[in-house]
């Protein structure tokens, strides 16, 4: 059984606040803690109920290994219907984007977006595409937020998530910038080349003044019918396969 201090310092988990001082986030599902646990990332523990004991491949001796009952599952989880299996993993210590990694590919710039699960979202499809890394500004949803982590099933282990300060960032990018927008040329006639940044913007803002300044090539997906806006996930995928159709001609 956990005590009521481990079920404490789990739910406290459930808080950024929390992960941040700790160090330490939550992932739900055998699938995605298995993908984390051959990733490069370390698995601090994890909480199983017994049925899924057999589903756990062989682990280091350092993971920590408890079992649970429901209502404790129920108690540490951060879903509404538990997944049978929760693990606890440390939060790599941040890394500086190395700007020499944006030349030869294309990477995703995030500025602002604030749904967590549009986030997860991103990543997922970015992983699905081969796109490494994502680029986030600093008011951009937390990477570590239960609802994210869940969105990317596991993707968030293969994705490279870094958060910067966009206008300085983008300034010494020596690829050329795209950015999703309104007026822009239509994707369908956009020549991409072979490397690049592609930004997307806030659910509701879109891309802030002060990088739409900083964009070398805007872009846009043609509206056909009469929906105001598109979902920025949605988006995402969509300039990623145009990118990667071109990419493969």
């Amino acid at each position: 059984m956990l005590s009521k201090s481990q079920i404490g310092y789990i739910k406290s988990l459930h808080q950024k606040k929390y992960r941040k001082e700790n160090g330490i986030f939550i992932i739900e599902g055998i699938k995605s803690i298995v993908e984390f646990i051959q990733s490069s990332y370390q698995i601090h523990s994890i909480y199983y109920l017994a049925q899924y004991q057999s589903l756990l491949p062989n682990l280091p001796a350092n993971i920590k290994l408890f079992e649970v009952n429901n209502a404790e599952l129920d108690k540490i989880s951060t879903l509404q219907t538990p997944q049978g299996v929760l693990a606890l993993v440390h939060i790599p210590k941040s890394r500086n984007l190395d700007i020499s990694s944006l030349k030869g590919t294309f990477s995703l710039v995030l500025d602002g977006v604030q749904d967590p699960g549009n986030l997860g979202t991103i990543i997922r499809t970015a992983d699905w595409f081969g796109f490494k890394q994502i680029i986030c500004s600093n008011n951009t949803v937390e990477v570590y937020n239960p609802k994210t982590v869940q969105a990317t099933m596991g993707s968030l282990s293969r994705v490279n998530i870094y958060y910067e300060d966009l206008s300085a960032f983008l300034k010494d990018a020596k690829v050329p910038i795209f950015g999703a927008v309104l007026d822009g040329t239509s994707i369908y006639e956009t020549k991409w080349g072979t490397e690049g940044i592609v930004i997307l913007g806030n659910e509701g803002q879109g891309i802030t003044p002060e990088i739409i300044n900083l964009i070398t090539n805007p872009v846009t997906i043609p509206r056909v019918g009469e929906a105001e806006s598109l979902n920025v996930a949605i988006s995402a995928a969509i300039l990623c396969a145009d990118i990667i159709r071109n990419l493969q001609k």
